[in-house]
């Protein structure tokens, strides 16, 4: 059951940052800008004139960051920007841009949820569109899995389910469910941090990726110790930060989504093959907005 219509949102005034990017190690300024009705949420690469709309069908790269890109122009890690854009119900920004990722800041979505909060959402018009989940598919690789669900009867919102499982002790086996909201989101997920293992750092640098990570914003695991001064934020603070991640990914679909997701060990390529297997049937989704007494159905993303 979809919930009641709402106005479509943006920022009150636009708001600036600097930092450096996780993978690029580039310093980067950003600056989210609010959007008329109906924009759609879009990266700008002012360095480049290119815009590219956050949706599913623009990923290009998946290895340890979704991606973005049109042409030449490539956004990476915008998972954790999305994620905040997801609680904070932002349908309508222009996110630009001077470098090819935003700021990584301590590696969680906390920053930019305060950004967020700064800056002001507000609610300018139109209605939110909602994804609604009309029956399971689900993708998998390597035991892998993720699957999205219609809700039960009588049910709304997005709920999700994620497992993880590393070989390192620190990590091992883990386990949370989230009813995504504003206020959930910041309480239990926003803070939590990226991650890698001790012994993947040098090929992860060799391969051009992770040259503007540090112990200030990721959590590095050496199998049972968890090498940051400050330990974790939470005892799970891994799993919430992948499900962190699989919010920012299911943004994509330029939609809020009513339904349930459930995932084992999936990542980013994982998420972007879900929504792309939903949206490459329509028996499998509704596009819509609810309004009293109608339904309104929409053009695809």
């Amino acid at each position: 059951m979809i919930q009641d219509a709402a106005a479509r949102r943006t920022l009150k005034a636009p708001i600036s940052a600097v930092g450096r990017g996780l993978h690029s190690g580039e310093a980067v300024r950003i600056t989210l800008r609010p959007a008329p009705v109906n924009h759609g949420i879009v990266f700008r690469r002012v360095d480049l004139g290119v815009d590219v709309p956050a949706r599913y069908d623009n990923v290009i790269d998946t290895r340890l960051c979704t991606m973005i890109g049109r042409g030449a122009a490539r956004i990476g890690t915008i998972e954790h920007l999305m994620a905040a854009l997801a609680a904070a119900g932002v349908d309508d920004l222009l996110i630009e841009l001077d470098a090819a990722e935003p700021p990584v800041f301590d590696g969680s979505a906390a920053p930019f949820s305060f950004l967020l909060e700064s800056a002001g959402v507000i609610e300018h018009g139109g209605a939110r569109p909602a994804l609604e989940i009309l029956r399971p598919v689900r993708v998998e690789q390597n035991g892998a899995f993720a699957e999205l669900r219609p809700h039960l009867d009588g049910g709304s919102g997005f709920d999700l389910s994620l497992s993880i499982e590393f070989a390192a002790r620190a990590i091992g086996a883990q386990a949370y469910q989230f009813r995504l909201s504003a206020e959930g989101f910041a309480a239990e997920i926003a803070r939590a941090r990226t991650f890698t293992l001790k012994g993947e750092i040098e090929a992860l640098r060799k391969a051009g990726l992770a040259r503007g990570g540090s112990l200030a914003n990721a959590v590095v695991v050496d199998d049972g110790q968890v090498l940051n001064r400050e330990g974790l934020r939470y005892d799970d603070e891994f799993v919430r930060h992948k499900l962190l991640d699989v919010i920012g990914d299911l943004y994509l679909a330029g939609a809020r989504i009513e339904g349930r997701f459930i995932g084992s060990r999936t990542g980013h390529a994982l998420n972007n093959q879900l929504l792309r297997a939903v949206f490459a049937n329509r028996a499998n989704y509704r596009l819509a907005v609810s309004a009293p007494g109608a339904t309104l159905q929409l053009t695809a993303a």
